[in-house]
């Protein structure tokens, strides 16, 4: 081999090389709290709806949403804070507030009516904004999003999920389940 191939051969995979870890580059595995927030009790926010019932208590059964600052508007109580609360400790602190003379003793139960949506981007039919239903996966929420584009990463995507106040980004495999809230970003391949 010449001197001129043999630099031209060292440049090429060089250029090569750089190529290819640059493609990579914004590669980010999925920390381990992002895993585990799939199996601990859901966190309500803003945009969840709630059907609360008070018992025998007609005029305060109904539903509510959680507003952008994170609060539910609940007769005679006000204002209660429910960002980042489960919905057992929603339920206790609404009973504990309605106890403060206005029952004596309220048998409060809440269910989510409806969660907070998720958003999905990048190469997929429809971009958007999509109704969030419990135990939905990757694949199911780019299916709602009418599929992937011609152009999809179709084995992986990355997921931006609000844990503990902070916002993480992770990339997940498409049988990975999703949490209401999450941002899905569909890549598009290399080749």
């Amino acid at each position: 081999m010449t001197s001129g191939k043999f630099k031209f051969s060292t440049i090429l995979a060089a250029a090569m090389t750089t190529v290819m870890l640059a493609g990579c580059s914004g590669y980010h595995p999925a920390p381990r709290a992002f895993h585990e927030a799939v199996t601990k009790p859901y966190r309500l926010d803003a945009g969840d709806r709630l059907r609360i019932t008070v018992f025998e208590q007609a005029g305060l059964t109904s539903t509510y949403t959680v507003d952008q600052a994170g609060y539910i508007a609940f007769p005679l109580i006000g204002s209660v804070p429910a960002r980042g609360q489960t919905v057992q400790e929603l339920e206790g602190q609404i009973a504990a507030q309605l106890r403060k003379g206005y029952l004596r003793d309220p048998d409060v139960s809440i269910e989510i009516d409806r969660y907070r949506s998720f958003f999905i981007m990048g190469e997929v039919g429809q971009s958007g904004q999509y109704t969030y239903v419990a135990g939905m996966t990757v694949q199911n929420a780019i299916a709602i999003a009418g599929g992937y584009s011609p152009r999809a990463n179709q084995r992986n995507v990355d997921i931006t999920r609000t844990i503990n106040g902070k916002s993480m980004t992770g990339r997940v495999t498409i049988s990975d389940p999703i949490l209401a809230g999450d941002t899905i970003y569909v890549r598009e391949r290399l080749f």
